[in-house]
C-alpha cells in the first residue's frame, strides 16, 4: 500500500470510528415528560431515521440545568409543557430559533413563538369537572365562573400553579388588568375552599359533594377514567364541559419542543421536531398523553373527544405568555390562595 493510499484509508476509518459514527447519529433530549409517555415515541423515530435517542428525564430545573452546562451542554431538545416553562426557557437565553419549512407550514402561528424558539406539538384545554347531578348546564364561560350563583361551589388549585397563571394571563390578553383583577376577587368570592391540591383534587371534591364545579386540565379526566382505577369514581361522577372567553373559545396551552442554543447535533434535532409533527407521531403523542394534536386532520383521542369538538380561543400563546406576570401580580393582590 502506498502512503497515498494508507493516508485514505486512515481517513475512512477515523470517519468509521465508534465516537465519530455515534455523534453523527444520536440527538438528545431534556424533557419534563415522563420517560415512559415518551419512549415509545423516541423508539419510533429511532426505527425510521437509524437516530438514537438520549433522553434526561425530570419534574423541574431542566432550565437552569442547561444554562449551567453552558457551550458544552449535550442538550439538543427540550420537550416541555405549559407557556409558563416555555416562556422560562427563553427568558433564560438557552434556546436559539427552529429554522424549519415543515414547523411553520404544520404549525399554526397561534402556536409558535414569532422568533421561532418553541413551536407547539400538542394542546391541552382549561376546562370545568362538573357534578353530574348538580350541574344541569352544558355550557359555561370563563367569565361566567365570578357568576355569584357560583357562591361556594368551585373548587381550584393555587392560583399561582403555572396552569391556572395560563388561564388568567389569557384573561388579563384579553380583558386587561382592571377586569382581570374584579374577576379574579369573584371566582375568589366563589370559591367553596381554599385552592389547594392539584387538577385531580379538583375532581375528588367535585365528587365528594364539596364543590360543583372543579377547575382542570383535559387530559387528567381521562386519566383518571382509563388509567387510575382508585380515581375512576372521581371521573365517573364529573362531566367535562369545555368553557369558552366570551366571544372566543377555549383557553389551550402547549406542550411545546425548543432547539437548545448550543444543540451538538442541530441536524437531528431539527429533524426529531419536524418528525414529531408527522401524522404517526402526532397521533402516537396525543394519545400516549390524552392532549389535542396540533396538525390538522390529525383525530382526536376518543376519549378527549368525547368532551365535544374543541373550539380554541384564537388568542396567540405567545401573547399570553407576556401577561404572566401581571397575572401572578393579580393573584397576590386578590389574596387568592388565602
Amino acid at each position: 500500500m502506498t502512503r497515498t493510499h494508507l493516508a485514505a484509508f486512515t481517513a475512512v476509518i477515523a470517519l468509521l470510528a465508534p465516537g465519530a459514527l455515534h455523534a453523527a447519529e444520536e440527538v438528545n433530549v431534556y424533557t419534563y415528560r415522563e420517560t415512559k409517555l415518551v419512549q415509545p415515541l423516541f423508539d419510533a423515530f429511532s426505527k425510521d431515521t437509524g437516530i438514537k435517542v438520549n433522553v434526561i428525564s425530570a419534574s423541574s430545573g431542566l432550565e437552569q440545568r442547561i444554562k449551567a452546562e453552558g457551550t458544552a451542554s449535550p442538550a439538543d431538545v427540550l420537550l416541555t409543557v405549559d407557556i409558563g416553562r416555555i416562556d422560562d426557557a427563553v427568558q433564560a437565553g438557552i434556546t436559539q430559533p427552529i429554522k424549519s419549512e415543515v414547523v411553520d407550514r404544520v404549525v399554526p402561528a397561534q402556536y409558535r413563538d414569532p422568533a421561532g424558539h418553541w413551536a407547539g406539538i400538542s394542546m391541552r384545554a382549561r376546562v370545568i369537572y362538573a357534578s353530574k347531578d348538580r350541574v344541569k348546564q352544558d355550557a359555561i364561560t370563563y367569565e361566567e365562573l365570578a357568576d355569584p350563583k357560583w357562591k361556594g361551589k368551585i373548587c381550584i388549585r393555587s392560583g399561582q400553579h403555572i396552569y391556572n397563571n395560563g388561564l388568567f394571563a389569557a384573561y388579563v390578553a384579553r380583558h386587561g388588568e382592571a377586569k382581570a383583577e374584579e374577576w379574579l376577587r369573584g371566582v375568589k368570592a366563589n370559591l367553596a375552599q381554599k385552592p389547594s391540591g392539584g387538577d385531580r383534587e379538583a375532581a375528588r371534591d367535585v365528587a365528594a359533594g364539596k364543590c360543583d364545579l372543579g377547575i382542570g386540565n383535559t387530559y387528567y379526566w381521562a386519566l383518571m377514567m382509563n388509567a387510575d382505577p382508585e380515581k375512576k369514581p372521581w371521573a365517573e361522577a364529573t362531566r367535562v364541559i369545555l368553557p369558552t372567553f366570551a366571544g372566543g373559545g377555549s383557553h389551550v396551552n402547549l406542550s411545546a419542543v425548543l432547539l437548545a442554543k448550543h444543540a451538538p447535533n442541530q441536524a437531528n434535532a431539527i429533524r426529531l421536531i419536524e418528525w414529531l409533527l408527522g401524522e404517526p407521531a402526532q397521533q402516537m403523542y396525543a394519545d400516549a398523553n390524552y392532549e389535542y394534536p396540533v396538525r390538522a386532520g390529525v383525530k382526536v383521542n376518543p376519549t378527549i373527544a368525547g368532551y365535544g369538538k374543541l373550539s380554541p380561543d384564537p388568542m396567540p400563546v405567545a401573547a399570553i405568555a407576556t401577561n404572566r406576570k401581571a397575572a401572578a401580580v393579580l393573584v397576590d393582590k386578590v389574596g387568592f390562595d388565602n
